[in-house]
């Protein structure tokens, strides 16, 4: 293994990746702690601790913990994940933007760029609302979160908190474009692992002080290597199509004629699902802020983490998404085209048409079974955790995304090691690490 790792340090352009994305993302833990202006840092601890296992536990989580002390990155990657979802969404229904999808690398370049601005608008609105409930907060010896309450620091707070949202929007697309791994999958991973050590301490503390039973503890540990073992088995996991490609003979040369597969993931969507599940979970409570009605309030008390009400809006959310993001990323028509085009068929299957048809119906039947396992992973631990006391806040969401970011990154690292012919992190002769389709 530590051969493994020094053949990393060999390749210069993987070395620059992997240290860029580093600093990258140093920078991004950096400016969490870098409080908004007119906001009693010391005061907004507090009121956190006292609304902890709220809707507002579940944001600060995306947040990386710049919620808790209202850093200028309090909202953190949310608002531009929001914003990728109602693009395709929207995709799907104006026959503009689907054309522009299908137009290569200008059209989604156009794509791109109108998920920005959709994310700067989004990112205005939540911070309006943010800035309202500040002004409206107190601690319980009468202290107030704002200094200086009022339009100046509605204003500061919602450019603050935009430019804050665009940074990261940034940092994420320039460590994918030139770093290693996805960006913003990165981001979001940097924040829910730099909060790991401190979570584990407190855990422990509570176990020194006989807050938590021996035997409790012993519970939790078994939940989460449970939950790590069925990510990784499951994000590896995948369904063989055999394709079989008949001889052509191109000049004087015979080409074809060999046996492969079509392979299709459990889950091709990956962590996608729960982070815009979440991200849309975290509305109302923003929604209820701005607008102090009494539905929009019950709605807000009704999505209370590991309550009924938020687990089963949680699974048909993280359902609809494993569906649309598949949908999205793995189109059998194009894949069915493509095999006909090269000689390729599916045995028993005609080319074409019927190929698409069996090739989207086994899709859909493997999806079903990524939609349960990740519905089971996200909130099963979360719900046996509260259910059993448990102040511990690394749950299944937060389980699914460190796990499966972490595949994703190994393997973009394992194939530029294979490309300058090294020997993969698995080592020599060892399994190759397979990355989700995106």
């Amino acid at each position: 293994m530590a051969s493994t790792f020094s053949n990393i340090a060999k390749i210069p352009e993987l070395r620059r990746r992997i240290l860029f994305t580093i600093v990258l993302l140093a920078v991004y833990r950096i400016g969490i702690f870098i409080t908004t202006p007119g906001v009693d840092r010391a005061v907004m601890q507090k009121m956190f601790a006292a609304a902890s296992g709220t809707i507002f536990s579940v944001f600060n989580l995306f947040s990386g913990g710049g919620l808790e002390q209202l850093s200028i990155f309090a909202l953190g990657i949310m608002p531009y994940i929001s914003s990728s979802i109602i693009l395709q969404l929207l995709t799907v229904v104006i026959p503009q933007l689907d054309k522009l999808s299908k137009e290569g690398e200008m059209g989604r370049k156009k794509i791109t760029q109108y998920t920005r601005y959709l994310t700067v608008g989004l990112s205005m609105l939540q911070g309006f609302g943010i800035a309202v409930y500040l002004e409206g907060l107190r601690s319980n010896a009468g202290e107030m979160v704002v200094n200086n309450p009022g339009m100046s620091f509605k204003l500061l707070t919602m450019i603050t908190l935009t430019s804050g949202t665009a940074f990261i929007m940034w940092l994420g697309e320039q460590i994918t474009e030139r770093g290693i791994g996805n960006g913003i999958s990165l981001i979001i991973f940097a924040g829910i692992v730099a909060r790991l050590p401190g979570a584990v301490y407190q855990t422990v503390q509570f176990f020194i002080k006989d807050m938590i039973k021996p035997t409790t503890l012993l519970l939790v540990v078994l939940i989460m290597v449970g939950a790590v073992a069925a990510i990784v088995f499951f994000e590896r996991a995948q369904r063989r199509i055999p394709v079989q490609y008949a001889k052509r003979v191109v000049g004087r040369r015979v080409m074809g004629g060999q046996s492969t597969h079509l392979p299709l993931k459990v889950n091709t969507a990956g962590v996608i699902p729960p982070i815009f599940a979440s991200s849309i979970l975290v509305f109302p409570a923003t929604l209820a802020n701005i607008f102090p009605y009494a539905p929009l309030k019950e709605l807000q008390n009704v999505l209370q983490p590991a309550s009924w009400g938020y687990s089963t809006i949680y699974v048909v959310l993280i359902t609809f998404f494993c569906f649309f993001y598949t949908a999205v990323a793995f189109n059998p028509v194009d894949v069915a085209e493509n095999m006909k085009k090269f000689g390729g068929y599916i045995p028993g299957i005609r080319p074409g048409k019927k190929t698409a048809e069996f090739i989207d119906k086994v899709l859909s039947r493997i999806t079903v079974g990524g939609a349960i396992y990740v519905s089971i992973v996200c909130v099963l631990p979360t719900v046996l955790m509260a259910k059993f006391n448990v102040p511990f806040y690394f749950g299944g969401t937060a389980l699914l995304i460190v796990v499966g970011v972490a595949l994703d990154t190994v393997a973009q690292i394992e194939s530029h090691l294979i490309t300058r012919h090294y020997d993969g992190l698995a080592g020599p002769g060892g399994p190759r690490i397979r990355g989700r389709r995106r």
